[in-house]
């Protein structure tokens, strides 16, 4: 018994699909869509003579264009991770990316493997929808970070603004200059409703339940109160970074404590894979005698389903709402 390439060629094959999407993404919509960039993409779009209305249809658009899409059978899987992380491109582009990926692992996987045809269509397929799905998976986890990481320091400026006696409509517009994409964008969007008329709180309502994020809730809560029976906006807001920085810090800390059982999970569902890759290494004929036997493949079904579960299991034992 040898040790077959094909599974390296099989990892190796979904790597690349993963890289080639984000690239394809970057190609078509310009670094400053990456956000690792520190470019404030709503004002690049303006300084480059975009209308300031065509900028906010186009965001808005962008930004909603997912959860409107939810009814296709396909796309529903994806929706909400894209919405989070307000991918440009729309619903009919990702599926036709899942397409093309799928397309492209299947040569690949005909060209550097000799695996039937089924299981290099359907391995295909599973390598275009999941390659995508991880991508936008990775994307909005990264983007919602950072959104709750910039929140405090936002509303902190804002508080500022309010104190030397600007309008809250200009405190949002300062924030959306002064501060880093992606919070300065969906500022900017709010700002830019807002001197088209909308209410602010309800634009804040609609930004938070489209992220749904927690600390987004409460701005908008608070805000939409102090419009409604006045007060001090400025030490409610004060008041308001202060919580949500405590409950960032103790986000960090549960995160802290469970990074072991989390790792212990893995490590766990891991190592009985790593054990096999090493046994093979060492002793390749160590299967031999029992690979005919008619309990092998059911075995090993029954083994790989319960390391999937323990995944599961040990991030539901950890996964700690704040």
């Amino acid at each position: 018994m040898t040790i077959s390439a094909e599974p390296i060629i099989y990892g190796l094959i979904f790597i690349g699909v993963l890289l080639l999407v984000q690239g394809i993404y970057l190609t078509v919509f310009g670094k400053s869509i990456s956000l690792n960039s520190r470019v404030n993409r709503r004002m690049e779009m303006l300084d480059k003579g975009a209308a300031r209305e065509e900028v906010m249809e186009k965001l808005r658009k962008e930004m909603s264009q997912h959860l409107r899409s939810r009814r296709f059978p396909l796309y529903s899987i994806l929706a909400s991770k894209a919405q989070k992380a307000a991918i440009a491109f729309s619903p009919k582009q990702l599926i036709l990316l899942m397409g093309a990926m799928a397309a492209l692992a299947f040569v690949g996987l005909t060209l550097g493997t000799g695996t039937a045809l089924p299981i290099r269509a359907a391995v295909s397929v599973a390598m275009g929808v999941g390659g995508v799905f991880m991508w936008i998976s990775m994307q909005a986890k990264k983007r919602m970070g950072l959104l709750e990481e910039q929140l405090p320091d936002a509303i902190e400026l804002m508080v500022r603004s309010l104190k030397v006696g600007h309008p809250f409509s200009s405190a949002v517009s300062i924030v959306a200059t002064e501060v880093s994409d992606p919070l300065a964008t969906e500022f900017g969007i709010i700002a830019d409703e807002a001197a088209f008329g909308r209410d602010v709180g309800e634009a804040l309502k609609d930004m938070a339940e489209r992220l749904d994020m927690q600390d987004l809730r409460f701005l908008a809560v608070a805000v939409t109160i102090q419009q409604q029976s006045g007060g001090n906006l400025a030490e409610i807001l004060a008041g308001l970074a202060k919580v949500i920085r405590a409950r960032f810090r103790l986000f960090r800390r549960v995160k802290a404590i469970t990074a072991e059982a989390q790792w212990s999970g893995k490590f766990l569902s891991g190592f009985p894979l790593l054990a096999l890759v090493g046994i093979q290494l060492l002793d390749p004929n160590y299967y031999d005698k029992v690979m005919d036997h008619p309990w092998f493949i059911p075995a090993c079904l029954v083994v790989g389903a319960f390391l999937t579960i323990n995944l599961f299991v040990m991030r539901a034992l950890v996964n700690i709402k704040v």
